[in-house]
């Protein structure tokens, strides 16, 4: 098993893998300096985007955390383009991309340096 470039990537887009698919690194998406934090291809990987639907953790009611059992009124749902992370809490996000990966191919996904230099570790699920 070797590792995928980005022209397999692009052709297996093609085919459906990523939607939506953006075949670039994209920087300034507007062309006007102003800067996003990148996405989309790059050489040997795909950068994604988070989408403006989060879910903030809220212990307001003081409850057990049960990983198996979360109570949902612990839970607010935000919706936009950021969310404030209160402290002593987590965000539940999702991608903006949707993937269809083959049965044959391995996936990694690791956070950004960007976020983590902010505080924020990605926690693939």
């Amino acid at each position: 098993m070797s590792i995928k470039s980005d022209k397999w990537i692009r052709r297996m887009a093609a085919q459906g893998m990523i939607e939506p698919f953006v075949d670039r690194q994209v920087r300034d998406p507007e062309g006007n300096g102003a800067r996003v934090i990148s996405y989309g291809l790059s050489s040997y990987g795909y950068d994604v985007r988070c989408a403006d639907e989060f879910k903030i953790f809220t212990n307001v009611h003081s409850a057990t955390v049960d990983p198996k059992n979360f109570d949902p009124n612990s839970f607010v749902d935000v919706k936009g383009d950021y969310c404030v992370i209160p402290p002593n809490s987590f965000v539940l996000a999702r991608t903006v991309e949707y993937f269809r990966i083959p049965r044959s191919v391995l996936t990694i996904c690791l956070g950004k340096s960007t976020y983590a230099r902010c505080g924020i570790i990605v926690n693939v699920t």
